[in-house]
């Protein structure tokens, strides 16, 4: 008896898969359109409005760098470091604070313990703003009630500085944080700390050697999603503190409003461009770490 070959005709399979391809680019139209007209448009004003600038005496309008030079000299260049201090001492902290939370919550044996506390930080984490700003006055202020029950004030403290600027700002990123290490901690294997264990390693050794290199790229992610945090907000501390500290988005809530110089009605625009030139290097190192991150803990 002779075996008969069958042969399948590949072209329906292809023509259905790119069927399926068509479809999927289809039910993406809305979103990219979306993404184009609350992120694109702005972003080409922006980008106009930064490098425009208006002739006081006639009303017209070129293109020029000035904007862009403004933004970077005098009171606006310390804005903008002091903006980069903040967040970045705000979001070392964090970092370090919530690794070991995060540990804590990750080996309880009490499943309703992890569950409320991820609950918390998940709601905590997006907890900021002027309702943030009330708390810690009414709280830590000058006459806050932990201040004078007990005497902060004569021991050094005040909020309304750059410190206590920090603390109020680690308020929602050491949840952030503990919501960012979680899943890597998870990731963990049971079996490397056995492997370890059972070649004579501490438990300081096994997380020296094994566990924070496997959670470096994870952290350092974390560092940069808590920096970025910090460096957009606004909210909290233009009510905590106004103007006395120098902070770029401040600066930029008073170039709006229209506290400028005639002639530099766009350096809000050069600010913001120079804050978005700093969120695009920030998630440059955010991207490849956290693929990196994911390829060891998949």
């Amino acid at each position: 008896m002779t075996a008969t070959a069958v042969r399948v005709d590949p072209a329906p399979a292809a023509q259905a898969g790119r069927r399926r391809r068509s479809l999927g680019w289809v039910a993406v139209v809305p979103l990219l359109a979306f993404v184009a007209v609350a992120f694109g448009l702005p972003a080409i004003a922006m980008l106009d409005g930064a490098f425009t600038a208006k002739e006081p005496a006639t009303g017209a309008t070129s293109y020029t760098l000035d904007n862009l030079t403004t933004s970077l000299k005098g009171a606006y260049l310390t804005a903008l470091l002091g903006s980069v201090k903040l967040s970045a001492v705000s979001a070392a902290l964090g970092t370090l604070v919530g690794l070991p939370l995060a540990q804590a919550v990750v080996t309880s044996r009490f499943r309703a313990l992890r569950e409320a506390v991820l609950t918390a930080s998940g709601v905590l984490a997006n907890f900021g703003g002027v309702p943030l700003a009330f708390a810690f006055v009414a709280t830590l202020g000058n006459a806050g009630v932990l201040t004078r029950h007990f005497g902060l004030t004569s021991k050094g403290w005040d909020l309304y500085s750059f410190w206590g600027l920090v603390v109020v700002y680690l308020y929602f990123l050491i949840p952030l944080m503990v919501l960012t290490v979680t899943p890597a901690l998870d990731g963990l294997r049971v079996q490397w700390r056995e492997a370890a264990m059972n070649n004579g390693a501490t438990a300081v050794q096994y997380w020296r050697f094994v566990a924070l290199p496997v959670l470096l790229p994870t952290l350092l992610g974390g560092f940069v999603l808590l920096f970025g945090s910090a460096f957009a907000a606004y909210a909290t501390a233009a009510a905590m503190v106004g103007s006395s500290i120098p902070l770029v988005t401040l600066q930029i809530a008073d170039a709006i409003s229209g506290n400028v110089l005639v002639g530099q009605e766009n350096v809000a625009l050069a600010l913001s461009l120079d804050m978005v030139l700093v969120a695009g290097l920030v998630m440059a190192v955010y991207l490849p770490l956290q693929r990196r991150s994911a390829r060891w803990l998949a």
